[in-house]
C-alpha cells in the first residue's frame, strides 16, 4: 500500500492518479479496521492501494512507523 497520512490525503492522490489516466477500482471508504482505503490499477494494468492508518503515523522518513 501507499500510505498516506490523513483520510482527505488518500482522496486528494486518489484524484491525482485518475486525472494521470488511472483506474479507480474501489473508491476510498472508511475500513473496518479504523482506516480509509481504496484501490486503482495504474495504465499497465498494476493494482495499487492507498491506505491512511491512524495506528500507523508517517515518520519523518516518509515510512509508517509501527507502533
Amino acid at each position: 500500500a501507499i500510505n498516506l497520512e490523513s483520510a482527505d490525503d488518500v482522496d486528494a492522490a486518489f484524484a491525482v492518479v485518475a486525472a494521470a489516466g488511472a483506474t479507480v477500482i474501489k473508491a476510498p471508504e472508511r475500513a473496518e479496521w479504523g482506516g480509509y482505503s481504496g484501490y486503482f490499477a495504474d495504465p499497465d494494468g498494476h493494482l495499487w492501494e492507498m491506505a491512511y492508518n491512524p495506528g500507523w503515523p508517517i515518520g519523518a522518513d516518509g515510512r509508517p512507523q509501527l507502533p
